[in-house]
């Protein structure tokens, strides 16, 4: 059975600044404007990052921009967002966080049939040689698939 799934923001900056170790799938509780603005493509990750408070995880500095005709229902843009994951995947992911000295970030976000899902991934920050290392493995890639290309015309 194929799904159905329509991505709508990518955090593009977290595949540059950590190395993701596991990646999970997360729903979020969100309001009608926030939804009718995530169709609209208005959702930013970028400086979004996931806290466990209290047995349960939310995403923070998320920003979902205010839904043009939502008036009197639209809601703060960077509020907190509780996400809707199982209490055991939560309590594993917040032993390895304060055991291992890793991150949660939200990766991506997408529709999966008519509900909004959040990649959340478990991150370990890199260095800065490290980011050098994978932007020169990047070039030398590209040179090596432009080479073939030539190569084959």
């Amino acid at each position: 059975m194929a799904e159905n799934l329509k991505t709508v923001s990518e955090n593009r900056q977290a595949r540059h600044e950590y190395f993701i170790l596991e990646s999970l799938e997360a729903g979020i509780e969100l309001t009608g404007t926030e939804i009718k603005s995530i169709r609209q493509g208005g959702v930013n990750l970028k400086d979004a990052w996931i806290a466990i408070e209290d047995g349960e995880a939310f995403v923070k500095q998320m920003h979902i921009s205010p839904y043009e005709k939502g008036n009197i229902f639209n809601k703060d843009p960077l509020r907190e967002r509780k996400l809707l994951m199982h209490k055991r995947e939560i309590m594993r992911l917040y032993g390895q966080v304060k055991q291992g000295g890793l991150t949660l970030i939200p990766i991506s976000m997408y529709f999966k049939g008519s509900r909004i899902k959040v990649q959340v991934g478990l991150c370990k920050g890199k260095k800065l040689h490290d980011k050098r290392d994978s932007m020169a493995e990047r070039d030398a890639k590209r040179t090596i698939d432009r080479a073939i290309k030539e190569r084959n015309r």
